[in-house]
């Protein structure tokens, strides 16, 4: 507990030091902000995407009313690491949280292991909520957190007011199924409150995740739909966002909103609960938990009156991860002042209807997931993109101006590209500290033909309903429910790590310091070698921990040698470049015995080739499973 107080003492130091104190006048001008996150809800299935058996009127019209974005990408193809960086601002291989929480068990028909993920999103991880906190807006949630529970919900993390009713309701026209209406009336409620301040107004809701449920009424009015039940879903959802545009209307609030509305991953176009698949992402391949087109992008709708032209649409490939800044700046709030270097990017010209560099967008994602993806990254840069399989280490390389579907792979015909490619993907994932799955000792070669490369779920092609779909997979779920029947999936857990942070070292030498900037928070100025930092800490719970550092470090600096001496044994990092000293990623750097008592932890460089060694943020000591 003393450590997550702590974190949290820093936290609250780290942002209030960054943002400029506004005035009654300055703060009134603020747009309010309604960002509505969708669960599961995929790139095809609304009336202004082109889903002909789906009825989104309240959606349409806010197309008509703002800007469509035809090529928004999740900032990964499952549910926690998406929200996490839309709270963030940070990619989920930065974050180290890169499937949703706990994820899927290792099992025998995997070939490789899936790396141990954060099992909640670190209290130190600044906020867009808590940014948009202490720059003057009351800041609500209302819906699903799925980030962390108890020490590590919504309200731990900037929200004012949070209401999570339950995710599965009596399916009525009062309730919705998926807790819907209710979900609504309490921001509603929010927004009526809060109407003569600004607000930040976050709504993700269930709807339309497993298991699917609405009101007969809406099902029947569907019943003609690929899936009846999930058709009524998108309705209610629908209906859902219609009443927050009204009441935002009804209010007078409308031109000083910015009213947004996306999803958290692609459609789940596979069978996975019973009365499943829920919907197909045509013509994209594949949906949630794969990285291909269909599991990836994602309807993005946003209006703001006098900065967005009516009924515009915007084709560049952009990330949900730029939502931060991109609102950041939209509230005067300047990232590289409160909390330095984020992955995403301001996308405020786009929203004027202006251009910006092409630039690639990067994934990594080395899990399995219960949908039968398997561990692979990709990147998008212009009309191409490539992936890469971690099994196998396969690549394929697709077109997606001349080929959205995403079956003509033009890798071997296309070798300088894909190598040009494949170079980027790389080295973007060394400068994120990105974690690779490894060798599963325990591989079941034939299982994994049966659920992988027999029945290869990402090419699944739907039939002309979910009901004649779900038969043709109903044995391949059962196996693969079967592969991990009784398996636990390995996070970082919630409580008893050891939390070092840059503020509590003792430094020793002549540069090496603590900066307090919010944007940093971090020992820097480490330009002597022999400049070294320690802490000193209690453990009552004697065993085994992992070592984990937080670091940054510029270009032209990395490799430097650093002796890390905990417990009476001295383990080794290798400073790795990240191409800015405050761009951090997390290094596990080996595993130490402690005993019950006070200890000592000490950084010691051997050896800086550049003009500093690095920054630390903090050093993490983690108990072993």
């Amino acid at each position: 507990m003393k450590h997550i107080l702590l974190a949290v003492v820093l936290m609250v130091f780290h942002v209030t030091t960054g943002i400029e104190t506004l005035s009654a006048a300055e703060t009134a001008r603020l747009p309010n902000i309604v960002l509505i996150f969708a669960d599961d809800l995929g790139i095809s299935d609304l009336a202004c995407y082109g889903r002909k058996d789906h009825h989104t009127p309240h959606l349409d019209r806010l197309a008509s009313q703002g800007m469509r974005f035809t090529s928004a990408y999740c900032a990964q193809p499952i549910c926690s690491p998406s929200r996490a960086s839309l709270m963030t601002g940070k990619c989920p291989a930065r974050l180290n949280l890169t499937n949703y929480l706990p994820g899927r068990p290792d099992a025998p028909s995997q070939r490789l292991l899936n790396p141990v993920i954060e099992g909640q999103l670190p209290l130190e991880e600044v906020t867009i909520a808590e940014l948009l906190k202490e720059a003057g807006y009351v800041t609500g949630l209302f819906g699903k957190w799925h980030l962390g529970g108890k020490e590590f919900g919504p309200a731990e993390q900037g929200f004012d007011v949070v209401d999570s009713p339950p995710a599965n309701t009596p399916p009525t026209l009062e309730t919705g199924g998926k807790g819907e209406f209710l979900i609504s009336a309490a921001a509603e409620k929010f927004i009526e409150k809060h109407r003569d301040e600004p607000f930040f107004c976050y709504v993700p809701h269930n709807n339309p995740h497993i298991p699917l449920a609405a009101a007969p009424e809406y099902i029947e009015k569907n019943r003609d739909a690929f899936h009846p039940v999930y058709a009524a879903m998108i309705e209610t959802l629908d209906e859902s966002v219609g009443r927050l545009m009204a009441k935002i209307d009804e209010l007078g609030l409308t031109e000083k909103t910015i009213f947004i509305f996306t999803s958290d991953n692609g459609g789940l176009h596979v069978l996975e609960y019973p009365g499943t698949p829920a919907t197909h992402n045509r013509p994209f391949r594949a949906g949630k938990g794969f990285v291909y087109e269909g599991g990836m992008r994602e309807p993005l709708i946003v209006r703001w009156p006098g900065v967005i032209a009516p009924g515009s649409e915007c084709d560049t490939p952009i990330v949900l991860t730029d939502l931060v800044p991109t609102l950041l700046d939209a509230a005067g709030i300047d990232p590289a002042k409160t909390v330095g270097p984020l992955d995403g990017a301001n996308i405020m010209p786009l929203l004027r209807g202006e251009s910006m560099p092409e630039r690639p967008l990067f994934w990594h994602f080395p899990n399995y997931t219960n949908q039968g993806s398997r561990p692979a990254g990709a990147i998008r840069d212009g009309d191409w993109k490539l992936i890469e399989n971690f099994e196998d280490d396969n690549l394929e390389l697709y077109n997606l101006t001349e080929d959205e579907s995403e079956v003509n792979d033009l890798a071997k015909t296309e070798t300088a590209r894909v190598d040009e490619l494949h170079a980027k993907l790389k080295s973007w994932r060394d400068q994120v500290g990105a974690r690779m799955p490894t060798l599963n000792p325990d591989f079941d070669d034939a299982l994994h033909h049966r659920l992988y490369v027999e029945q290869d779920s990402s090419k699944l092609i739907p039939l002309a309903t979910a009901a004649e779909t779900e038969p043709v997979w109903t044995d391949w779920r059962a196996a693969m429910n079967a592969a991990v029947k009784g398996r636990k999936a390995i996070v970082t857990p919630a409580t008893g790590d050891i939390r070092l942070h840059a503020i509590a070292a003792r430094v020793h030498g002549e540069k090496l310091r603590y900066e307090p900037e919010p944007y940093k928070n971090v020992l820097g100025y480490w330009t002597v070698v022999t400049d070294w930092a320690e802490w000193e800490f209690d453990v009552e719970n004697p065993g085994r921990y992992e070592v984990e550092i937080q670091q940054g470090c510029g270009t032209g600096s990395g490799g430097a040698e650093v002796a890390v001496e905990v417990g009476g044994e001295t383990l080794t990092l290798t400073v790795q470049e990240t191409g800015h000293f405050q761009q951090m990623i997390l290094r596990t750097i080996g595993v130490v015995e402690l005993s019950t008592g006070k200890q000592t932890l000490s950084l010691k460089p051997q050896t800086k080739p550049g003009v500093a060694v690095m920054d630390v943020r903090r050093v993490v000591l983690r108990p072993v499973p």
